[in-house]
């Protein structure tokens, strides 16, 4: 981006947003150990997922856009916490932001929609696993009222080497 002010909107995320959000997803996968899928996903690959996050109910993908040139900045998403029926009330948390738009606070616009967005729900705790190290998660997490829970050590590996997850809770 050639611009540190652009402007910035939030809204839910689109089946036409599908081939941007996958290239975003896959620089990730690709080149770093953010998230522990290992292979990158074709668009189709990943429509389910897309699908998945509907525009109400407790499971939201949230997409900033540049203003002018609608340009995907990143997104943010709720997805189950775990399958069986007593974690229903719970989610897990993510967001991913454009490399090339970090430090512009569209982490914070993204988590503060995805949170207005569920306030509705009868959800009770979301979760955020952080793959370690990322000062920048870990701040933007606990800056939006996340509180440090516990590290699974070692519990993944990529890239030749394991790499711990640190987990964090926020109250909805």
């Amino acid at each position: 981006m050639s611009s540190e002010r652009t402007e910035v909107q939030v809204r839910p995320g689109v089946e036409a947003d599908l081939e941007a959000l996958t290239d975003l997803y896959n620089h990730y996968v690709r080149e770093t150990p953010i998230t522990f899928d290992t292979v990158a996903f074709t668009a189709e690959e990943r429509r389910a997922w897309l699908l998945s996050h509907p525009e109400d109910g407790p499971y939201r993908l949230m997409v900033a856009t540049s203003t002018d040139s609608q340009e995907i900045l990143g997104y943010a998403t709720s997805s189950p916490y775990r399958a069986k029926p007593a974690y229903g009330t719970s989610v897990e948390t993510t967001v991913y932001v454009a490399p090339d738009a970090g430090g512009r606070g569209i982490g914070t616009l993204l988590y503060q929609a995805l949170f207005e967005a569920l306030a509705d729900e009868d959800l009770h705790r979301a979760y955020a696993g952080i793959a370690q190290p990322n000062q920048a998660s870990t701040r933007l997490h606990e800056r939006l009222g996340f509180r440090y829970v516990g590290t699974y050590r070692e519990v993944g590996r990529k890239f030749g080497r394991y790499w711990d997850v640190a987990w964090y809770e926020r109250p909805l």
